[in-house]
């Protein structure tokens, strides 16, 4: 039973390790939690999926020192994340701010939407005015029918 409980511990914990090394961690616990927040707010730049917290990757870890040296010179998280922006470009943000021009990004799944709607209310109509009307059969018409049904 004890084995179940230090594996089920182990695989719970797993899940939260971060690739921060223990040489990287400031003492001030205060900096440290900034940097953290800071570190999953920005992509690592060789995974692109991850944040710099998450990456083993040596550019995360040189990402990773910047902060943390930003930081005990004093610098905010904004003059830290525009430092980074500037140089990487908004590329190293894991949620990029709205600005007039990536502003096509964040409305395009709107417009593709909004077209698509169109397109099916513009179908739907042509298809309903295209429908056949129903014409009364002329008495020519009735007498032919009603000799092929006798047949």
């Amino acid at each position: 039973m004890r084995w179940l409980h230090v594996s089920l511990l182990l695989l719970v914990l797993s899940g939260s390790a971060a690739a921060v090394q223990p040489d990287e961690i400031l003492s001030d616990p205060a900096l440290e939690a900034r940097a953290r927040a800071l570190s999953r707010e920005l992509r690592c730049m060789v995974c692109q999926n991850q944040s710099i917290d998450d990456s083993d990757a040596p550019l995360a870890r040189d990402l990773r020192l910047i902060v943390r040296e930003r930081l005990k010179a004093g610098d905010t998280d904004a003059q830290i994340l525009e430092l980074l922006t500037s140089r990487y470009g908004e590329f190293v943000l894991l949620r990029p701010r709205f600005s007039w021009h990536n502003a096509l990004l964040w409305f395009a799944p709107l417009i593709v939407l909004a077209l698509g709607a169109l397109g099916l209310v513009s179908a739907l109509r042509r298809r309903q005015t295209s429908a056949p009307e129903s014409v009364p059969l002329s008495p020519e018409e009735e007498r032919r029918l009603r000799e092929v049904i006798n047949r």
